[in-house]
């Protein structure tokens, strides 16, 4: 990481703020000293024994001035090495408190101010990446809302001008957006608590053969009507599991329904469980939502989890509010769990769940 070169205009203002009030500091310091060393010289001139030679008190008046030189290269050795960076960091305090989050400070430093230059840049870059997903979150938000509310607007200004007549599908139609809009409210709402850590899960002890089998009767019928086959493979059909059972059906139930949308006709949807991995952590079970479908491509996988991301592009569909793979994530881990997407362009794709036994709340 390289530090900006872009520095404020009160930047090396308040640095030399900051050298001349270190530098009255150890200059009281060494005024105090050299004053002692002074007094003392005097007091062992003056009340010394007859046998103290006078020729020593000129060297001795002297050891004054040779102490002020040596102080003031350590000072200056000391203000480089010390002064210099913490001038800088705080300086940069100062910046990013005034909203400034392009500021960065050097980092060529030895040792542990070297460290905290590199991990004061670290945080500047992670509070700036957070600052723009908030901004993103926030312009993605508004182009979620505009569509249904432009429609609804829009359908009945035409019904009161005359243009529409009230018919059953105007009102219908206006009646979707209204739940498209309540759905991307809740959507919102839900994400908000659990990536705050704040969403009230439900856990109980259950088969997880049964949750597969409830799966499976919810979507059979929608997937015999796209003639896709959707099967389950389960390793253990006593396997139990504690979790919060409609949370964890709410996630299958997302991932099942965008399996449906990119599986073509014929394709195939296949739910495994397995024992968790063994040489690692030890995980209750693993599920995976296996699909034949087009595949995601390798540059789209790192951000499928982010709030609003689809593969349609110009977000046509609108079905869905773009939030059910970031509520998915986040439900997982609110379990102690983990959730990975593997895909291939042509192959289809899989997700993966890792659950432990237990939550880690109980």
């Amino acid at each position: 990481m390289h530090p900006h070169n872009h520095r404020p205009p009160h930047w090396h203002s308040r640095r030399r703020f900051f050298f001349w009030r270190v530098a009255l500091v150890f200059g009281a310091m060494i005024f105090f000293i050299i004053a002692a060393i002074a007094i003392a010289i005097y007091f062992i001139a003056t009340k010394t024994q007859s046998g103290f030679h006078s020729g020593i008190l000129i060297p001795l008046c002297g050891l004054p001035l040779l102490f002020t030189f040596i102080a003031s290269l350590i000072g200056r050795w000391g203000f480089h090495r010390f002064g210099t960076p913490m001038a800088d960091v705080m300086s940069a305090i100062d910046a990013v408190a005034e909203g400034d989050l392009s500021i960065r400070v050097r980092e060529n430093f030895p040792g542990e101010l070297g460290q905290l230059a590199r991990r004061f840049n670290r945080m500047i870059v992670e509070l700036e990446r957070a600052d723009q997903q908030r901004r993103n979150l926030t312009a993605d938000i508004a182009h979620e809302l505009r569509t249904p509310l432009h429609i609804i607007h829009g359908n009945l200004e035409g019904i009161i001008d005359g243009v529409y007549q009230p018919t059953p599908e105007h009102i219908n139609n206006t009646l979707d957006e209204t739940k498209l809009l309540a759905r991307l409210v809740n959507d919102l709402q839900t994400l908000s608590l659990a990536e705050a850590g704040q969403l009230p899960l439900h856990p109980s002890r259950f088969m997880l053969a049964e949750l597969l089998q409830d799966l499976t009767s919810s979507f059979s019928s929608q997937a015999a009507s796209l003639n896709i086959h959707l099967t389950t493979k389960m390793s253990g059909t006593s396997r139990e599991l504690t979790a919060d059972y409609d949370r964890l059906n709410q996630v299958l139930s997302n991932l099942i329904s965008n399996a449906l949308r990119h599986t073509p006709n014929g394709g195939t949807i296949s739910l495994e469980t397995e024992s968790g991995i063994s040489g690692r952590e030890a995980r209750g079970a693993r599920i995976t939502v296996k699909d034949t479908g087009a595949g995601i491509p390798s540059d789209d996988l790192p951000f499928i989890f982010d709030r609003f991301w689809r593969g349609d592009k110009s977000r046509t569909a609108r079905t869905n509010s773009g939030l059910g793979l970031a509520i998915a994530k986040q439900l997982i881990q609110a379990h102690g769990g983990e959730i990975s997407v593997e895909s291939e362009v042509g192959n289809g794709t899989s997700f993966i769940i890792e659950l432990p036994d237990s939550p880690p709340y109980i």
